[in-house]
């Protein structure tokens, strides 16, 4: 008696970034096969939509894309045109809007300084930076950054939100993704390409894996039928690590919930991204058509609260959970066939151009071929 999954030579557990890469890849290579995923829809946390107002917005938060990989830049364009865009983030601290990543605007205005060019800004970080040869933490991450005013009027409260943790509990490479500048250079990204899918993240993904060798569950717990898989050829996971292995709950993940609201304006802030290091309870309020450059008479706006419940967004980069993965990470190795890839079966951060390039090469190292 045939099972009904025996077909398929190559099962994907998670429809976000690195599992749809790896399926088209394969699919095209002329393989079957199939995707399983837990949500009602692809995408992961990409995932956007039309709203009832007629407004494309993200379901998860606000979805950037920039990279510096040619290879990059030519796989997601065979999926999608693209509009040029760049991105701007500012804080609102003491009632002011100022620049992120810090740079001489952020300085001047927060803390009444009259700067005006580079030279002057490097000397003002030089006198006010507290140096870390080997950072042990994101605080002393962020002194080495700004010193100490900016990073308790900056860093330091906005870090405490989002998770619940002092910086000096958390990994340096948390507050090291945030750039800082030494001109006036508003730019959050510096990347050589920069530009948001014309149609949305959905729209490129599904175009991604429209290939008659593709099947898709949704609304489908790998977990619940793995033991109906039969044989395989090559098993990639990208869900929660510690699930995998029957102790969910061992890893820390960070949460987001979301509040979305409409309002009947054309423009509601001054930025596509608006961060509350201080203030409400919320982390940052993000304006999606400054993202789309969709045009609508109407704007909507989502308020971002970090939590503990609810869908796992984010890693929670300590010396103890460190150590746990690590553990997982020792069982992986000795696994045959089975991949564990993406943020969630990684345990890190991975920027969404990092997560195409992983599968892409992931995919090349294991089929001995280019990766496109």
């Amino acid at each position: 008696m045939s099972n009904q999954f025996d077909p398929f030579q190559i099962v994907i557990v998670g429809a976000g970034i690195s599992g749809l890469v790896l399926a088209e890849r394969y699919a095209k290579m002329g393989k079957k096969v199939l995707i399983i995923e837990k949500r009602e829809h692809i995408g992961g946390n990409c995932y956007d939509y039309i709203n009832e107002y007629g407004l494309l917005v993200s379901k998860y938060g606000a979805h950037i894309f920039h990279t510096n990989h040619n290879l990059v830049w030519d796989y997601v364009n065979r999926f999608s045109l693209f509009l040029p865009y760049t991105h701007k983030v500012k804080a609102s601290v003491n009632g002011k809007i100022v620049p992120i990543p810090v740079n001489i605007e952020t300085v001047n205005n927060l803390l009444s300084e009259k700067i005006s060019n580079q030279a002057e800004m490097d000397k003002w970080l030089l006198e006010h930076q507290i140096p870390a040869e080997r950072p042990k933490n994101s605080e002393e991450v962020g002194l080495s950054r700004v010193g100490r005013d900016l990073y308790d009027l900056l860093f330091k409260p906005y870090t405490v939100k989002q998770w619940s943790k002092d910086p000096i509990d958390l990994d340096p490479l948390v507050l090291s993704r945030i750039p800082v500048r030494n001109s006036f250079d508003e730019r959050y990204f510096t990347d050589k390409y920069q530009a948001q899918p014309i149609n949305g993240f959905t729209k490129l993904f599904e175009k991604m894996i429209s290939h008659r060798n593709i099947r898709v569950l949704l609304n489908t717990d790998f977990l619940k039928i793995k033991g109906q898989l039969g044989s395989f050829e090559k098993l990639f996971y990208t869900g929660p690590i510690d699930q995998y292995f029957g102790k969910d709950g061992q890893l820390e993940y960070r949460s987001l919930k979301f509040k979305f609201d409409t309002y009947n304006t054309s423009s509601y802030q001054q930025a596509a991204v608006i961060n509350y290091p201080i203030e409400h309870e919320f982390t940052r309020i993000v304006e999606y058509k400054k993202i789309t450059g969709q045009k609508h008479p109407q704007t909507t706006v989502s308020r971002e609260y970090p939590t503990w419940t609810g869908e796992l967004y984010y890693p929670v980069p300590t010396w103890e959970n460190r150590q746990k993965y690590k553990s997982f990470q020792s069982v992986v190795k000795r696994m045959s066939n089975i991949y564990f890839i993406g943020r969630l079966a990684e345990y890190r951060y991975i920027n969404m151009d990092e997560a195409f390039l992983n599968a892409l090469r992931l995919f090349s190292r294991l089929e001995g071929q280019g990766a496109l």
